[in-house]
């Protein structure tokens, strides 16, 4: 039965109580007419115990993988290293799976193929990229490019595998230095927890190796800024994204769980509006 029909409210876990997990759930605690906060995991289960007691209707925290038996939806919010302890068992449960390490669901692209041998559904929200609805839409006819430039204050892009690699002192750039410069799923790879956008328009547009990206370490900006150029045979636009980023965690913009909540929604919704 569809999610829009069902007489009982989804069930939703969440894998990772961290600064989208912990605002997800607090939203969900407070109400939301057809999702229920049935549990939540987390690596400091002492921290996420008083997480939880904070919560009007405390839930269970359980290990990653329980979390697939007890909700109809599992929403990924951990460190892409456990990405496969969340995804394979909630897909293999057939349930709806909703990641925001979309770098890492590139490198487990795997479960895109067992969600369709097990009737589950990976469900992507838009994250920090706004606008992602107008990709899907042209990408419906011929996307000619699309090139993708981030801009990050430079301690935001601290302890990424590529700075790492390449020996980038991040505390000695005084003016904006490009970093990387590639496709999307290189950036992704070597920024996996700070260019989830470039892999979520790839993924909506012309793929994620032909999405050009650049990332510039900017002593300049105080908020991750995204500049994308689409040209395609139905229109060209462009779209300037300024992401206030989290107090916790500069990495992640406050709009990404802002996102997973309207992607929740939409499920339950009888009226959606947007691609």
């Amino acid at each position: 039965m569809s999610p829009t029909t069902r007489d009982t409210e989804l069930r939703v876990a969440i894998g990772g109580l961290g600064t989208v997990g912990t605002v997800v759930a607090q939203r969900l605690d407070a109400g939301i007419p057809g999702l229920t906060l049935v549990a939540v995991s987390a690596r400091d289960h002492a921290r996420a115990a008083r997480r939880v007691a904070a919560l009007r209707r405390p839930v269970p925290i359980l290990a990653l993988p329980e979390l697939a038996d007890a909700a109809d939806v599992v929403i990924e919010c951990a460190p892409a290293s456990v990405f496969a302890e969340i995804a394979e068992p909630a897909i293999k449960a057939g349930r709806i799976f909703m990641p925001i390490s979309v770098g890492a669901l590139l490198s487990h692209w795997h479960v895109v193929e067992l969600a369709a041998n097990h009737g589950a559904r990976i469900i992507v929200p838009s994250g920090a990229l706004l606008g992602l609805d107008a990709v899907r839409a042209v990408a419906e006819g011929e996307i000619h490019s699309v090139r993708m430039i981030t801009r990050k204050p430079p301690s935001s892009l601290a302890g990424s595998p590529y700075i790492e690699q390449h020996g980038i002192e991040l505390d000695q750039i005084k003016e904006p230095l490009k970093v990387f410069e590639g496709t999307a799923r290189e950036g992704a790879l070597g920024f996996p927890a700070n260019v989830n956008v470039a892999a979520a328009l790839g993924l909506a547009g012309i793929g994620v190796d032909r999405t050009q990206l650049e990332i510039w370490a900017d002593p300049t900006v105080n908020r991750n800024t995204h500049n994308i150029v689409v040209e395609a045979d139905s229109a060209r636009f462009e779209l300037k994204i300024e992401n206030v980023p989290t107090e916790q965690n500069p990495r992640t913009g406050k709009t990404v769980a802002l996102s997973v909540i309207a992607t929740l929604k939409r499920l339950v919704s009888p009226l959606t509006v947007g691609t």
